[in-house]
């Protein structure tokens, strides 16, 4: 099972285990994540779960839908930014 590690701005650090195909949103709103909003569901509709990735497997490219919401981000967006409803965890 795959593992999401969520840092925080202060540093604190949370693993949790997901299950393949799901989110790395509802892997955050399903374990009580602080930070991941998520107002619009998963549909890349209001940009509320942007995270910063540190990732170790390559990512899907952002779509169009997705390139135009980080424009509108509260935090800054960065070569790092993406949605994490349009995160998918694969093996």
């Amino acid at each position: 099972m795959p593992r999401v590690t969520f840092v925080q701005p202060d540093g604190e650090r949370r693993v949790v285990e997901v299950p393949v195909g799901v989110s790395v949103m509802k892997a955050a709103v399903n374990n009580g994540v602080p930070g991941i909003v998520a107002e619009c569901g998963g549909s890349c509709m209001c940009a509320t779960c942007h995270v910063y990735v540190a990732a170790a497997a390559p990512l899907p490219p952002l779509t169009a839908d997705e390139d135009e919401m980080l424009d509108v981000t509260a935090a800054e967006r960065r070569a790092t930014s993406r949605l994490s409803c349009q995160l998918v965890l694969t093996d």
